[in-house]
């Protein structure tokens, strides 16, 4: 007896497949029979969609390394240090910085942008090639994009501040905002940058805790390393003295400063006397600066505090006037009183202030 094993009710029209467990040589040269011919009407179209999926993953794989190529190409003409700031053109004003351009700061810059932009083309281009390959295996899609488009606007909404910082964190990156080593002040927390993320950027406090920023919180920046610092000192002197002496004294001893290292590459420029802040009664107050690199205003604030001590102590220079000397009036002499009636035993008054004697 012949058993048979169907999958579904099947009608004299219908093409669902029946599938019967041979229990013959008979059953078995039939069953094999009929698995050729199936093979033998379907290869064709087998091979057919294989090629298509092949073709596609192809193209995408050459569309990638193209989109790659082009943007290895934009990066490194970003990256490219230009003599004159109007040859930046469109590219190189978006990493152009309004100070002094550092090349390596710009390559770091372009690499960043470059690994953002790489990551975006490789998703997009094999994502859809990945959906066209399903399509031409049969997949219905639309089930599946109706899901995708479902978790994606759930995942936008739990995911917004994500996405807020991962956008705040490419343009701080394309516009230089501060990179490694800059010592900034976000509003929240300042110190010196120690890595710079596209969500989160890490600081060191002055007094060594790590501060870890979300880029998306950060409303405002100041940046105290980028372009040029500047060395204010206060210089006092004594009311009396030569001003114009005085500010010769300190070109003198700020150019001497300017051409010992290290601060020969520390001072750019010449120290400016801008000219008197204050006035006391025994003393004037000079500002003095100088344009140094960035971070290193501080260490040339206290050398030149130093070098000006010193000229000053050498020239005689006063830094505060003497008070007059104030000759001490003469203690005023007792004044003589006239002896107390007291003091005489005999008087009217010491008899009357003598104690009652007791009553025996």
């Amino acid at each position: 007896m012949l058993a048979e094993f169907t999958l579904a009710d099947a009608t004299p029209d219908s093409t669902t497949p029946t599938f019967v467990l041979p229990t013959s040589a008979a059953d078995v040269t039939d069953s094999t029979r009929q698995a050729a011919s199936w093979i033998d009407e379907n290869w064709q179209g087998w091979v057919i969609d294989g090629l298509r999926i092949v073709f596609i993953l192809l193209l995408a794989l050459v569309l990638r390394a193209v989109v790659r190529k082009v943007i290895d190409k934009l990066v490194a003409r970003m990256g490219r240090p230009s003599e004159a700031e109007s040859d930046h053109g469109v590219l190189g004003g978006l990493l152009a910085n309004s100070g002094v351009v550092n090349t390596e700061r710009r390559q770091q810059r372009s690499e960043a942008i470059g690994s953002v932009l790489r990551s975006v083309a490789s998703f997009s281009i094999l994502g859809t090639a990945s959906l066209m390959a399903l399509s031409v295996l049969g997949v219905d899609l639309a089930p599946l994009l109706a899901s995708a488009g479902v978790a994606g606007v759930a995942i936008g909404f739990g995911a917004r501040n994500l996405v807020t910082d991962f956008l705040s964190g490419v343009f701080m990156i394309m516009e230089d905002q501060y990179g490694v080593g800059d010592e900034i002040d976000t509003g929240v927390a300042t110190g010196t940058v120690l890595e710079v993320g596209l969500r989160v950027t890490k600081l060191r406090g002055s007094g060594g805790e790590i501060w870890y920023i979300r880029n998306g919180e950060v409303k405002r920046i100041a940046n105290m390393s980028q372009g040029w610092g500047t060395a204010t000192v206060d210089v006092q002197v004594g009311y009396k003295e030569d001003l114009e002496r005085v500010e010769q004294l300190v070109a003198e001893a700020a150019e001497q400063l300017s051409k010992e290292a290290p601060y020969d590459e520390l001072i750019w420029g010449r120290v400016k006397v801008l000219g008197v802040e204050s006035v006391a009664v025994d003393s004037v107050q000079l500002r003095v600066e100088a344009r140094c690199t960035p971070g290193k205003s501080a260490q040339v604030s206290r050398a030149l505090r130093l070098r000006l001590k010193a000229a000053f102590d050498l020239a005689g220079v006063k830094l505060k006037e003497e008070a007059p000397a104030t000759v001490p009036a003469q203690a005023a002499a007792p004044e003589v009183l006239p002896p107390s009636a007291l003091a005489d035993p005999s008087s009217a008054r010491s008899l009357a202030a003598k104690p009652i004697p007791t009553q025996q």
